[in-house]
């Protein structure tokens, strides 16, 4: 299972290789939430250069910009409208702006500026697969120690970066330590690099969807292993929903344009019919037991989407609130606005902000989609897809787009890619 050689490598993909292996060494110096936003942005400047002839590289030799890479921008601009437009409508300070904007920088930009790298630099699928299969068995290797300090009592922060004063969302995202508890609750749960336990989780997922099309078997074993036991040891119990979908979902969406899958999607589709009360039954009581697993969190999740949508319809509809804001002690203090990317969109951001994200989200689902049908890269941008889709209504996709920066850049690699097979075919696309 050797490493690719540095010498098989353009220098954006040497880049990339080494940030994404080093990140155990970045979590160390609690620097990762500075790093990969400075990262992203290189890379995007780097694309730039590239496109405007700064580089070796002719302009005219240069694929178009995708039309997916050009959504998300436009998605990504009317996010920073709805922003500046709600700091206004609620008068808040400059300073407070001027903060929101750097974290709508580090933030929501990356959703637009990495699949533009990606679509702009010369970085082969392969790369991105094995380096994130290096990180996963780096993680493998780790996993002991975090259990231990997790069951030895070891304190949950062991200490906590400098770089935090540079400026950053919370003292979670500077902190190193083996483990996690969860609030309101004994449970021990393992954060890894990631700031608290279920962002764990959300890592694993993408790095799993990316580990699957590692071209060694042995090494899409390692990364699949790693991300399981990660999100096992996490707790999360969304990625026990997550993990099957996204491994059922991608094979059977990869197909959807066979014969055998269009008849199973029909014979389906007749059985859910006559199931249908059996069915409701079922989900009713998966719903039920995946809420009693952690009553108190699902009580406060519950309760801030309740007044984060309340208050958007009645307050802030069009362009939000501009901010997040502390709860009361009914939602232990928790941010409105935060534990649910729609819901804290429609808060923060208004339908402004949500059809930012929805309208790229679905563009380029549906762009990946066809291409997935032909093409095993769009099939992990496909993975990607879902895995965002799925975290989104548990987790807020914003502030943790640094730490899933890969596939985002993925997202960007398969959009650049052109559809073939049936698909040309049939849309009449050019070839």
């Amino acid at each position: 299972m050797a490493a690719l050689s540095a010498d098989d490598k353009t220098p954006e993909e040497a880049l990339v290789h080494w940030m994404i292996v080093g990140t155990w060494g970045f979590w160390l110096l609690g620097s990762l939430y500075h790093v990969f936003p400075i990262l992203a942005w290189t890379l995007a400047i780097w694309g730039f250069s590239r496109r405007m002839g700064f580089t070796e590289t002719d302009p005219a030799t240069m694929k178009p910009l995708p039309v997916g890479v050009r959504v998300w921008f436009a998605g990504m601009v009317l996010m920073l409208i709805a922003l500046v437009v709600g700091h206004l409508n609620f008068d808040h300070s400059l300073l407070t702006m001027a903060k929101s904007l750097m974290g709508w920088v580090k933030g929501w930009a990356l959703f637009a500026i990495l699949p533009f790298a990606g679509a702009s630099l010369r970085i082969r699928p392969q790369i991105v697969f094995r380096a994130m299969n290096m990180l996963a068995a780096q993680t493998l290797v780790i996993m002991p120690f975090f259990i231990l300090g997790s069951v030895s009592g070891l304190p949950t922060v062991l200490y906590v970066s400098p770089l935090m004063y540079i400026g950053g969302a919370s003292v979670s995202f500077f902190s190193v330590g083996t483990h996690w508890i969860d609030p309101g609750s004994p449970d021990i749960r393992l954060r890894f690099f990631s700031p608290w336990a279920p962002a764990a989780a959300l890592v694993a997922q993408v790095s799993m969807v990316l580990s699957l099309y590692d071209r060694d078997v042995r090494w899409r074993v390692v990364g699949v292993v790693s991300s399981v036991l990660v999100c096992i040891l996490a707790k999360s119990r969304l990625s026990t929903i997550a993990i099957p979908v996204i491994l059922l979902a991608i094979p059977i969406l990869s197909r959807i344009h066979r014969p055998v899958m269009i008849g199973a999607a029909g014979i389906a589709t007749v059985t859910g019919a006559f199931a249908f009360s059996f069915l409701q039954v079922l989900i009713e009581q998966g719903i039920e037991t995946f809420k009693s697993a952690r009553a108190d969190s699902s009580r406060v999740r519950e309760t801030l989407q309740r007044i984060a949508i309340h208050r958007w319809s009645t307050e802030a509809p069009i362009f939000g609130h501009g901010l997040v804001e502390r709860g009361s002690h009914l939602v232990e203090f928790m941010p409105i606005g935060s534990h649910h990317t729609w819901n804290g969109l429609l808060f923060v951001k208004g339908g402004a902000g949500f059809v930012g994200l929805a309208f790229p989200m679905a563009f380029t689902f549906v762009d990946v989609l066809l291409k997935a049908q032909r093409d095993r890269v769009a099939r992990a941008a496909l993975g990607v897809m879902i895995v965002l889709f799925i975290n989104s209504f548990g987790e807020n996709l914003e502030i943790l787009g640094y730490l899933i920066w890969p596939g985002l850049l993925m997202l960007g690699i398969a959009m650049n890619r052109r559809r073939v097979g049936i698909w040309t075919q049939t849309l009449g696309c050019p070839r």
